[in-house]
């Protein structure tokens, strides 16, 4: 106790003055059904219904989740978004071989793209992979026309998906495009830099890959009426991938991991330990500074999970505006969190319609900016 009357907090910065407090230490342990002190179904909190599928487009499906209980829907809708954008599984082109090229800033003779342009345009290629293995797959193309992702010579193990993506141009019939790539099996985005190890292969460029299938999620969550009550929850969950999946699949996914994630805090928590551990003691303003703090790590938890996005990944963003903002240096959505609303429209060539795009691109992905 202080003075003052009031207990000191357990938590200090380092150099302050300490007190010792008593911690009491809990582990998870399991307890058999049948030795249980409380009786689940003696509590109850209804199940919802079995989801209801509804196509709501190309690659987009809507689940419908009925009778959840009171407060439950928001916490069923937005956990299964969080899952479906981070965690699912899968395939994308990760690194590139190009005849002829050294780095990702040359150009090719007769070839209208540039590399970085090419290496943009390999990014879209959507790739469904069953090898838990690196894939090496060729590309060869000879004589004027449009060069596009179904001329990727694949495996019985791997499938484009867009075909009729296109990946270059080539305009001088004497000139050709060979190069070899790299397709991997991943989670979530992974950066160039952070695959890079060991001896890098001279001519080979590694590529930023966003891995996820999933291109969109939301979720709303409106009352429904349950016998007497019409307090209860019916979410709306809808789904765009990118065409590697179903959103049934993806759906199912998500559950599963959500469910092994649960399995896993099963059981209940058991005293085992008592001791006197010397823990700083925390001054009132640090209290009050921490306080302010934890809103705002929840408000910035996407922007941080998506932070090294590539905006030419960003869902539904033209390319224009995609264009526009490489040339300005502004890479990723990290970069773009990093200006305001009145800077993003003081770049040459961004407008008010510009800037409602991109704020409704980053909006598909739970990202706001001022």
């Amino acid at each position: 106790m202080t003075k003052n009357g009031k207990s000191k907090s357990p938590l200090c910065r380092r150099g302050r003055m300490s007190t010792p407090i008593s911690i009491r230490k809990l582990s998870w342990s399991f307890i058999p059904s049948n030795q249980n002190s409380f009786n689940l179904n003696a509590m109850s909190i209804p199940t919802p219904r079995k989801p209801r599928f509804e196509t709501i487009g190309e690659n987009a499906g809507r689940f419908v989740i009925s009778d959840c209980y009171p407060g439950y829907g928001t916490t069923i809708g937005n956990a299964l978004r969080r899952v479906l954008l981070s965690s699912l599984e899968g395939a994308g082109i990760t690194s590139v071989k190009i005849k002829g090229v050294s780095h990702e800033f040359s150009t090719i003779e007769g070839v209208l793209e540039d590399v970085v342009q090419i290496i943009l345009n390999l990014k879209r290629v959507r790739v469904r992979s069953f090898s838990e293995e690196p894939i090496k797959l060729t590309l060869s193309a000879k004589g004027e026309g449009e060069v596009t992702a179904g001329q990727i010579k694949t495996p019985s193990d791997v499938e484009i998906v867009n075909p009729d993506h296109l990946i270059a141009t080539i305009t001088d019939k004497k000139a050709s495009l060979e190069m070899e790539l790299e397709v991997q099996r991943g989670v979530g985005y992974v950066a160039a830099e952070q695959r890079e190890d060991g001896e890098k292969e001279i001519g080979k460029i590694a590529i930023d890959t966003i891995f996820t299938p999933i291109r969109r999620v939301n979720y709303s969550v409106e009352n429904v009426r349950v016998g007497k009550r019409t307090d209860y929850d019916k979410v709306s969950v809808d789904i765009y991938t990118d065409g590697t999946v179903t959103p049934a699949e993806a759906f199912s996914q998500a559950v599963e991991i959500l469910m092994a994630q649960f399995e896993a805090l099963s059981g209940r928590p058991q005293e085992v330990t008592s001791s006197q551990e010397e823990v700083p003691a925390q001054t009132s303003q640090e209290k009050e500074e921490s306080k302010e703090a934890k809103p705002a790590e929840e408000v910035i938890s996407d922007k941080e999970a998506f932070a090294d996005t590539p905006v030419s990944e960003l869902p539904e963003l033209p390319t224009r505006v995609v264009n526009i903002l490489t040339e300005n240096k502004i890479q990723t959505v990290s970069d773009i969190c990093a200006l305001s609303e009145k800077e993003l429209l003081a770049i040459d060539g961004l407008g008010e319609k510009a800037v409602k795009e991109i704020k409704k691109s980053l909006g598909t992905l739970g990202i706001t900016i001022v």
